[in-house]
């Protein structure tokens, strides 16, 4: 079975966390040194790792913290205010709980790496058994690495499918990472820009919208990139199924109780220093927004212990 890189965006050798910048690509394929918590802090905020990568970034920096002998306790808090959405709190609260209880904790950390990447692949390979030969599957940002991975079980199965990738603007995960991981492993791929995506449906041209979850509320709701909600919305209005790959449920009870990230207007009025908008124009950018239980046709679970 062949991984995209962003699969596993995060490598931990010799006491040093390398983080494969996101921004970069698909121009070039470069990694980030981490050498303490505050540098992957850092790289979570400024976006230079998303979605899994996050996740996976967490569980390093614990590691990397311990082997240095930090106060754990503190990592946790820098870890917990670095991007509000996406609630490290569950993850940082189950390390400290290893630590008190007196569990090996190195142990502890790698096992559940190496459960949460078996547990990526059983979802893969579930989505792919939702798929019929010939489907056109539609998606919003990236899902780091899983959605090739979902071809590739369909292609063992003979099944031919394709994408859509909507850009995801302002940050580009479609364009730049979606499509990108796509085409590398050999599929038919195809960007749209956010709102085409009525008229893309429209023309019958859509069977399957997946996409992922920053945030699973524990009565379904979901947040996810900023766009996700208005593609459920039409993706009901045509009868198009919605699947979406979802983390371990918070303790958030429903939607409303998720904190938006609001993210600096310059993010969405420039791109690469270039000026998108006239002087002085302000911008609005939530980062992600709520979609509810009800427009979702079914959430495949991560089977992960905690």
């Amino acid at each position: 079975m062949k991984f995209s890189p962003l699969f596993w965006p995060i490598q931990y050798k010799n006491g040093v966390i390398y983080i494969l910048d996101e921004t970069l690509l698909p121009h070039k394929i470069a990694y980030i040194r981490a050498a303490d918590y505050r540098s992957a802090c850092k790289a979570i905020k400024e976006m230079k790792t998303r979605a899994v990568g996050q996740v996976i970034l967490v569980f390093y920096t614990f590691l990397q913290a311990s082997r240095q002998k930090k106060d754990l306790s503190k990592v946790a808090a820098a870890l917990n205010a670095t991007r509000p959405t996406l609630s490290f709190r569950y993850l940082t609260e189950m390390v400290l709980g290893w630590q008190q209880s007196g569990a090996p904790l190195e142990k502890s950390i790698l096992g559940f790496l190496e459960m949460l990447k078996h547990a990526r692949i059983k979802q893969a390979e579930v989505t792919a058994g939702l798929l019929k030969d010939g489907d056109v599957v539609l998606t919003h940002c990236n899902i780091s690495g899983s959605m090739p991975l979902i071809g590739e079980f369909a292609r063992l199965k003979n099944k031919k499918i394709s994408f859509f990738a909507t850009e995801t603007r302002p940050y580009l995960q479609g364009s730049r990472l979606t499509a990108w991981e796509l085409k590398r492993s050999g599929f038919d791929v195809t960007i749209i820009t956010d709102n085409m995506a009525a008229e893309v449906m429209s023309e019958g041209k859509i069977s399957k919208v997946i996409v992922g979850a920053d945030h699973l509320a524990q009565n379904g709701d979901i947040a996810n990139k900023i766009g996700t909600y208005q593609i459920a919305i039409l993706a009901r209005h045509f009868h198009i199924p919605f699947y979406v790959l979802c983390p371990p449920p918070s303790r958030s009870r429903t939607g409303k109780d998720i904190k938006i990230e609001i993210r600096p207007d310059k993010e969405m009025l420039f791109y690469r220093g270039v000026s998108l908008a006239p002087a002085g124009v302000k911008g609005y950018y939530p980062a992600f927004d709520i979609t509810p239980r009800k427009l979702i046709t079914r959430h495949i679970h991560m089977e992960i212990k905690r």
